[in-house]
């Protein structure tokens, strides 16, 4: 039984994308990103990026939306008419404002400026998230030696992002793996990681008939899930991004049975 909704095209472009910001991540400098961890912040659950120093180089950033421009159009023709935009005004002002909304999570901005122009609503937030993300995931190589667990509810301890995805690893812990920045850190088994639930008749475990490696974890006190993969099974663990993609099919069932990625009934979700 196929259970991946994604398909193997948008597989292939995700995994060239992905390609791209490893390359764009080696190439930035040291002093690109400035990391102080503080452990009381941390307990509180502020995400370290936002109190990291960032050293945005705005032509670089440019020049990374001309590469992501090239390779969506070579998978995709039709992507030149509708990225045609960028030339025109994608400039380092706009470049800088884009950089500052992603971090945010200001998705409201970003719907507002494809209304306002006339561009396809995914693409402007899509293109800043893409470019933005070689310098979260640096700032998160710089401080996974200080992250080891997480607050619950507050997301990724890094960047901020909803938690989703956890892998098995060793004789069972769980990690769970934020796919924006690549950082990782430990919760309870049968803890739900959005409001810290460990009464076990609330907290239940989904599978996917067909699908040997991955379930799905749900509260039934805050409604809130998260993906688990057993990555134990897999001979070359893949990237916690295309983990993610993999198991798409397993947010659309949890979401049908009423569960949210944010738990609080969905008040959270993306």
């Amino acid at each position: 039984m196929k259970t991946s909704v994604v398909s193997k095209e948008y597989l292939n472009l995700q995994k060239e994308i992905i390609s791209l910001q490893e390359r764009w991540k080696e190439s930035l400098g040291e002093q690109s990103v400035n990391i102080k961890v503080d452990k009381a912040s941390l307990a509180a659950g502020v995400p370290v990026a936002s109190q990291a120093i960032f050293d945005f180089d705005i032509p670089l950033f440019l020049q990374w939306i001309e590469e992501l421009r090239t390779l969506l159009v070579k998978h995709n023709n039709s992507m030149e008419e509708k990225l045609a935009f960028l030339s025109k005004l994608i400039d380092e002002n706009t470049a800088q404002r884009w950089i500052d909304e992603a971090l945010a999570f200001n998705d409201m901005y970003f719907s507002d400026f494809a209304e306002d122009h006339e561009v396809e609503g995914w693409i402007p937030h899509f293109i800043a998230e893409t470019v933005l993300r070689p310098y979260l995931q640096l700032a998160a190589e710089k401080a996974q030696p200080s992250i080891s667990f997480g607050v619950h509810g507050a997301g990724c301890p890094l960047c901020g992002e909803p938690a989703r995805l956890a892998q098995l690893e060793g004789e069972g812990k769980k990690e769970l793996y934020c796919p924006r920045c690549l950082v990782h850190w430990h919760d309870k088994r049968i803890t739900c990681t959005h409001c810290g639930n460990d009464e076990h008749d609330t907290i239940k475990f989904i599978s996917v008939e067909g699908d040997s490696t991955s379930q799905i974890q749900a509260c039934d006190k805050c409604m809130g899930y998260i993906k688990i993969v057993d990555t134990r099974q897999f001979i070359k663990r893949p990237s916690s991004a295309i983990l993610d993609l993999n198991t798409l099919h397993l947010d659309f069932i949890a979401q049908e049975n009423g569960y949210h990625t944010g738990g609080g009934a969905g008040q959270n979700q993306q």
